[in-house]
């Protein structure tokens, strides 16, 4: 079976201007007033990053299917995506405020970090899932600079309090992997599992 369409379950501007890229026509499947999204993103203890990551992108796609079941919508593949920023095995989660994100900062000042981003379709009464890994090297970034970015407002909402494609890409030496995986949705690994799922794109 063809499709026109999918439904992206994911909040993120840069998940919708990265399936733009690609030609993909989607709607968004947010979460409802009733759905505790954030639940979905609680760390368990000792669990590896790469576990983890794929964990969350797959309670995501479930609770995509169930909501898209209870609105009745159009049939359509669903596409949920999970980015994990791991220093070690350390996870960096989105900063609770701004001395968190002050804090995560300069833990990946002078390191290099892991970013993990695992991409699932569903498609009728099937699932596919790709994981992609890329590294990130950050410069060793005076206090002042981390500063004046968490002052920026950047930081929040994103995991590792940052995101590649802002200011703070004046402190990255180096990537290692897919940038657009970093930004949060992988596109050669996101095209493989649409044209898989019998997307036109």
């Amino acid at each position: 079976m063809r499709h026109d369409f999918i439904y992206l379950a994911s909040q993120s501007p840069r998940r919708r201007q990265l399936l733009g890229q690609l030609g993909v026509r989607h709607e968004l499947l947010l979460p409802q007033a009733h759905e505790d999204a954030e639940a979905l993103e609680a760390e368990r203890d000792g669990e590896l990053p790469a576990d983890y990551c794929e964990r969350v992108t797959r309670a995501k796609l479930h609770a995509a299917r169930r909501r898209l079941a209870a609105l009745k919508g159009e049939a359509a593949p669903i596409l949920c995506s999970d980015t994990t920023v791991a220093l070690g095995r350390r996870i960096l989660g989105k900063p609770r405020d701004a001395a968190h994100a002050i804090e995560t900062l300069s833990a990946l000042s002078g390191r290099t970090h892991r970013v993990i981003t695992a991409v699932a379709v569903a498609a009728g009464r099937r699932e596919w899932l790709a994981v992609n890994v890329s590294r990130v090297h950050f410069a060793e970034m005076p206090a002042e600079a981390i500063s004046r970015y968490v002052a920026s407002g950047e930081p929040f909402g994103k995991a590792g309090a940052y995101a590649i494609q802002s200011g703070i890409a004046a402190w990255i030496a180096r990537i290692e992997g897919s940038y657009s995986g970093i930004m949060g949705l992988p596109l050669f690994e996101t095209a493989q599992l649409l044209r898989q799922a019998g997307v036109k794109f």
